[in-house]
């Protein structure tokens, strides 16, 4: 459900329900037992970030505060795929292929492959080292990885052959009545609701009943029951005296995730889907629509503004957080959009800065303006604008780069534009503004792995370093968040060791100021500790007294993350376990292997066990 927020310990009771339902039966009976087996794999990784302290830090400004939002996208994927994996599990174990179309079989089938792909997309972006995941839980989270990978191979193409034996055979006349009348029960609310006025122009021709809908009913309403009511309904506090539960009307869900759509698209049949999962579904090399099963004339994806502007009114009534990318009013208007665009190309230096003031403005407000500037072809022209010689054009350009980047398919774009290498020299010598708001951008991009490995082979890196060391206190923030991005990439570690990172993050391990970033240093710490190079660097910084004076004196997850560094550091060093013992590190040990969350107790024990060790060779 969009705008909830779901802690580890609801996504544990999530994956007991998940293990608790019935494959033993149907059509889709291994690909439901293969599925709960991955899903049931991830309990361990749930346990531990449930009993991690980490936690995200708040940005001081809008902008950043989005990025830093965006780095818990892993978390996000892993969420909604767990639990579409619920719904999923619950009407795949109930499908019955004689009542069903060889359609209905397809999208099921499909699901199952968006599903396996979310997870996977999760799994991969997981940042072990932030939540500091043992050995043991990293070795069941990557076969569940390889399994899921494994998975979307064999699904390939989505071809549903092996349903057309079960398919093939006539439909019992009870069940198609039944299908019927379920079928007359679906409402109509996005006809009842679309305006008459010039907004009819989007509207979606009617929709068909074909037997497809009824799959989405059946996903929605009749596939156990019980678990499907929660996963599509929302309480809310003041109403729930009135009404047990708020059921989301079954036009807003997309046909394929039936989940509430954020940015709803129009297929050349008129069927409208998220567009996420469409443009997967042609992605994987279906040419019909889902739902009819007519062939599509084109690929094109039209935004169906209607629809999205119901969604909102209907959120805003129904006081429900709205999903991202959706304001109360869908701002922005085309034609004004593009008047600004045009300005940008003008001789004129003020017509530029007020075009760029007002892009700047509206690509902060909303998604739906991020989407619409970026259609009016903006991105290119922005990115010309980056190596202006005019400091006031370059940082404007800049900070509206940073807002677009922010909705996901926008990244692309920009890296398309080859943004990379103009951002890069904004970073070595723009204003200290511009230079913040160039390491966001970068931080943004990077979300996306393959930017990892263009970036850092961009020069990025060092100008990063110097912004950490040198930089203004929000430009240290942006420059550390950034690297902890990239160095998440092995091939970037090496560059940010080469590049002198380790001797300002030391030494921000022991500042005093009221601006201290010990967080943020021991964090791409942690990341860099199993680089060897790194290792060596800390070492020769001499890092250990510092860790040592965090281990016995700091915050909980500081001292976590200290125990850490120091097992990386001395685990095959007698001589740095002889050293650290010397330095006072057992008794803070032991405090953190009694009281400790479970992966700070792990750290603390095989530290201990390791001094234990060399003193008894020592004697």
């Amino acid at each position: 459900m969009a705008g909830v927020a779901v802690s580890p310990a609801s996504l544990l009771d999530v994956i007991a329900e998940i293990a608790e339902i019935s494959a033993n039966t149907g059509v889709f009976k291994k690909d439901c037992a293969d599925l709960a087996r991955r899903v049931c794999l991830l309990t361990h990784l749930v346990e531990e970030i449930r009993d991690s302290p980490q936690t995200l830090t708040e940005e001081e400004s809008d902008a950043s505060s989005s990025l830093v939002s965006c780095e818990c996208d892993w978390w996000s994927d892993l969420v909604v795929g767990l639990q579409a994996a619920k719904r999923l599990l619950s009407a795949a174990t109930c499908f019955q292929a004689r009542e069903s179309s060889e359609g209905a079989a397809k999208r099921i089938s499909f699901q199952f492959q968006c599903v396996t792909w979310k997870l996977e997309k999760a799994l991969g972006n997981l940042p072990y080292d932030r939540y500091d995941i043992s050995d043991e839980v990293r070795e069941h989270v990557e076969l569940a990885r390889l399994q899921l990978r494994r998975a979307m191979q064999r699904y390939g193409s989505l071809n549903s052959k092996k349903f057309s034996t079960a398919l093939s055979e006539p439909m019992e006349k009870d069940a198609s009545r039944k299908v019927t009348e379920k079928l007359e029960c679906i409402p109509e609310t996005i006809h009842s609701n679309i305006p008459s006025s010039d907004e009819k122009k989007l509207e979606s021709p009617p929709r068909r009943k074909s037997s497809s809908v009824s799959l989405a009913f059946f996903l929605s309403k009749d596939a156990d029951n019980e678990r499907l009511e929660k996963a599509i309904t929302k309480t809310n506090d003041d109403d729930s005296k009135k009404s047990d539960n708020l059921t989301i009307p079954e036009d807003f869900l997309c046909p394929i995730s039936l989940e509430l759509m954020k940015d709803p698209v129009i297929v050349s049949t008129g069927q409208t889907y998220e567009r996420s999962y469409i443009q997967r579904w042609i992605d994987c090399g279906n040419l019909r629509c889902p739902k009819t099963q007519q062939k599509l004339g084109n690929f094109a994806l039209t935004p169906n503004y209607v629809l999205r502007s119901l969604i909102s009114q209907w959120c805003t009534k129904h006081n429900i957080e709205q999903p991202g990318g959706y304001t109360k009013n869908c701002e922005g208007d085309m034609s004004k959009i593009r008047a600004l665009v045009r300005k940008l190309s003008t001789r004129s230096l003020q017509d530029r800065r007020t075009a760029l003031s007002e892009i700047r403005s509206l690509s902060k407000r909303s998604s739906d303006n991020r989407i619409l500037i970026a259609e009016a072809g903006a991105i290119p022209i922005l990115v010309k604008l980056l190596t202006s010689e005019d400091v006031e054009t370059q940082e404007k350009a800049v900070t509206c780069v940073l807002n677009l980047s922010i909705y996901e398919s926008n990244k692309e774009l920009i890296m398309l534009a080859g943004a990379v290498t103009s951002i890069v020299q904004v970073l070595r010598a723009g204003t200290e503004e511009a230079k913040e708001n160039a390491a966001a951008t970068l931080f943004s991009l990077s979300l996306a792995d393959e930017n990892k490995i263009i970036i850092g082979a961009s020069g990025a890196i060092p100008a990063l370093v110097n912004l950490l060391e040198n930089g203004s206190v929000r430009g240290k923030k942006d420059a550390a968040t950034a690297l902890f991005n990239l160095c998440i990439y092995e091939g970037n570690k090496g560059r940010a060791v080469r590049a002198g990172v380790v001797n300002p993050l030391v030494k921000m391990l022991s500042a005093t100021s009221s601006h201290r970033m010990v967080t943020e240093a021991l964090t791409i710490l942690s990341v860099l500790a199993g680089n060897q190079d790194a290792k060596t660097a800390m070492l020769r910084a001499n890092a250990i007294p510092c860790l040592i004076a965090l281990l016995q004196k700091d915050q909980p997850r500081n001292r976590e993350n200290a125990a850490a560094i120091l097992f990386a550091l001395c685990k095959r060093d007698k001589e740095k376990l002889i050293l650290i013992g010397k330095l006072g590190a057992v008794v803070p040990l032991m405090e953190l292997s009694r009281d400790g969350t479970e992966r700070a107790k792990r750290k603390a024990n095989s530290l201990l066990e390791l001094l234990r060790k060399s003193s008894q060779k020592l004697c």
